[in-house]
């Protein structure tokens, strides 16, 4: 029997409306390309197309490099980048990657607040 499909869209719609500052949330696979984003209306990329799509493969191609220390450090909690303009985070399923920003400058108890309802809701991804 096969496994029901997981509608990505409801997924990454779910992480966007999760607090006012996110700005962008997408599901990407192994090989880094897009499955599922979206960017919060009103919010304007700060990245072309071009540029989103290079910056997620590498993220894919970060995340197999990341792996070779899994047995030494154990597994990628999330990963958290602090910009100028913007907060990069990226969490690992089993099978995807997902990616989100959201406005710098938040206190982190809210940036890990999300970041735990973010892991709850991408679970079975």
């Amino acid at each position: 029997m096969a496994a029901p499909k997981v509608d990505l869209l409801k997924i990454v719609e779910s992480m966007i409306n999760l607090d006012p500052k996110m700005r962008f949330a997408a599901i990407i696979d192994p090989k880094g390309n897009i499955r599922e984003g979206i960017m919060k209306s009103g919010k304007t990329s700060l990245k072309t197309q071009k540029e989103e799509e290079h910056f997620c493969q590498q993220v894919a191609q970060r995340r197999k490099m990341r792996k070779e220390f899994d047995r030494s450090l154990g597994k990628v909690r999330y990963v958290h980048v602090e910009r100028e303009k913007i907060t990069q985070m990226v969490i690992y399923t089993k099978k995807n990657i997902v990616y989100f920003t959201m406005e710098p400058e938040m206190p982190i108890d809210t940036k890990i607040r999300i970041i735990t309802k973010i892991k709850k809701i991408t679970a079975g991804i």
